[in-house]
């Protein structure tokens, strides 16, 4: 605009034909053609196929599901749990609300490369999920081989003490026990690698990011692993509903121990019962058949802790 006293700042409309601002501009790295961006880019292209990461090559829209969080609020609460991620997209023109900006700035406190993608990368990259425009992609869990977690267990001033999983398939599950393992002195857990859930994002947010330091192993024969174990001087304790003992007269928990506990709903497995020096149950007041696992695991737990103090 231009008068009598010169040129003056235009209002940029009144009322309904005000115009609207576009907000803060972008970080360099966010702005589609930027070197800056490009840089990022290529960043986390290669985080995503190192061989610490991932033995995958290519995009990571090859990722697995279970290393993938899709949707604005799992992909903030991830990002708050700590999650480690290789790398955050959001859509090309996705529109910008209260947890759009929340991912932006957890991307930049955390250090993670924030890209843009188009939406049909998005659906190939959250395998066909609802994204809302947003997916992180996380980077794999470094599993200890069952052999290297048994010796740092044995390094440690107390008796070992070794939480195993027999088929729990609920990663929330393997989240919350891990997360009472800690919290009770276990020095680990151990996984299988078939049919049973691993450490998936959805696990380390139920661990409360103690899976940042309990270390845990997979083995391909939960079974076979076991007997290593019991070979190197640890008794072999599992969780059952009819166990022989209760879990108040378990005299092996100031030991070398290996607490096994089952899936949901079938529990233990006949091989892996079979293994075991015995089975224990936890005694119920009330009309209850059975607990959820992780319930049942931090109950054993707090025990064996109790025992050892």
């Amino acid at each position: 605009m231009a008068g009598k006293k010169g040129p003056q700042k235009g209002t940029g409309g009144h009322g309904r034909r005000k115009l609207s601002g576009k907000g803060p501009t972008p970080k360099a790295e966010e702005r589609p053609g930027h070197p800056a961006y490009r840089r990022a880019r290529a960043a986390a292209k290669r985080a995503a196929t190192t061989p610490a990461g991932s033995a995958r090559r290519g995009r990571p829209a090859g990722a697995a599901p279970d290393e993938v969080v899709a949707g604005r609020n799992a992909v903030v609460e991830a990002m708050r749990a700590g999650v480690p991620a290789v790398a955050v997209y959001v859509a090309t023109g996705v529109e910008r609300d209260e947890r759009i900006d929340e991912v932006r700035k957890l991307a930049g406190d955390h250090g993670v490369p924030l890209l843009e993608a188009g939406r049909s990368e998005l659906d190939r990259l959250a395998s066909g999920a609802p994204h809302q425009g947003v997916v992180l992609h996380a980077r794999p869990f470094d599993y200890l081989h069952p052999d290297d977690l048994l010796r740092r267990a044995e390094e440690a001033p107390e008796p070992p003490l070794v939480v195993a999983l027999d088929a729990v398939t609920d990663p929330h599950n393997v989240g919350a026990i891990a997360r009472s393992a800690a919290a009770f002195g276990g020095h680990g857990l151990l996984l299988q690698e078939r049919r049973a859930a691993g450490v998936t994002p959805s696990a380390w947010k139920a661990s409360a990011g103690t899976l940042a330091r309990l270390p845990v192993a997979r083995a391909g024969n939960l079974v076979r692993a076991l007997s290593s174990y019991a070979s190197a001087g640890l008794m072999i304790a599992g969780l059952d509903g009819n166990g022989e003992i209760d879990l108040d007269a378990l005299e092996l928990a100031t030991g070398p121990l290996v607490l096994v506990v089952g899936a949901e709903g079938r529990g233990l497995s006949r091989l892996v019962t079979e293994t075991c020096d015995v089975t224990v149950r936890i005694p119920l007041a009330g009309p209850v058949e059975s607990l959820n696992a992780s319930v049942a695991a931090g109950i054993a737990l707090a025990e064996i802790a109790r025992r050892r103090r």
